[in-house]
């Protein structure tokens, strides 16, 4: 019994920090994604193009980004194959699409259409 639950802590422990590295990853996603879409500091150097101003499309590629330099970090850690920038990026797009939807610069975006 008292093995049993050593295993089970051990388990249970491994899928929290699994859980905040997820947590970590989408929280460093929505934040360089809004940085390299709205920041004043790289309006001088930003191109004049859709794709530079969308979060839903350079949310995409900040996933692949972050996907590609998770061997130099602790906070999150992705096995490295052909389908995980694919779906990271997947998850960064949305993530930090929704989250740019709801949050805006004066909080919590609230639309009263009455």
């Amino acid at each position: 019994m008292d093995s049993t639950t050593k295993v089970s802590s051990k388990t249970r422990f491994k899928t929290d920090v699994e859980k905040m590295s997820l947590i970590y990853f989408i929280l460093c996603a929505y934040g360089l994604t809004q940085i390299l879409v709205y920041a004043h500091i790289f309006d001088k150097i930003r191109p004049n193009r859709k794709f530079f101003k969308c979060s839903m499309c350079m949310g995409f590629w900040v996933g692949v980004f972050l996907y590609s330099i998770n061997g130099y970090t602790d906070l999150f850690s992705f096995q490295y194959n052909w389908i995980n920038p694919l779906l990271l990026g997947c998850l960064s797009s949305g993530t930090s699409y929704v989250l740019d939807m709801v949050i805006g610069d004066k909080g919590v975006r609230y639309e009263n259409n009455n």
